[in-house]
């Protein structure tokens, strides 16, 4: 068999899978299948955005204890050329930059979580308004 007999054989495979697996949802949208236990609530991203932003406090001032003591002992063994010193400059270097990315990392999340809760409050409230204006609305006609 040649390799584009393969591939449409290897893709017609995959195509067919997946309608197979489109046509196993449920038509009701608002039936959920067993498996189907996504759900998050407020408290628990503000708690996870919390937490995201007490790592990137303690990350801060945690994260940097040895690199004075590092950079001091590897200037050092580079002026007693010793390889290890600049070896040790890399390291430091290397591990600046990774506490840098985490810390970013962190307040991404905990900035995204605050205002996803903040905005998933603000749309609650529009939907609240928007329903007791609807009802209102069916008094008057």
């Amino acid at each position: 068999m040649s390799f584009e007999n393969e591939w449409a054989a290897a893709r017609n495979a995959a195509v067919d899978s997946t309608r197979t697996q489109l046509n196993q949802a449920p038509t009701d949208p608002g039936v959920r299948g067993p498996d189907a236990d996504l759900s998050v609530r407020q408290d628990h991203l503000g708690a996870i955005g919390h937490a995201a932003y007490e790592l990137h406090g303690r990350l801060v001032k945690d994260g940097n204890h040895a690199r004075t003591d590092s950079m001091e002992a590897a200037s050092l063994m580079y002026g007693h050329q010793f390889r290890t010193g600049m070896e040790l400059m890399n390291v430091n270097s290397t591990w600046l930059e990774q506490i840098r990315t985490l810390l970013d990392a962190c307040a991404h999340i905990s900035n995204h979580l605050d205002y996803s809760v903040a905005s998933h409050a603000k749309d609650d409230a529009e939907i609240s308004t928007s329903l007791a204006v609807s009802r209102i609305s069916e008094y008057f006609d």
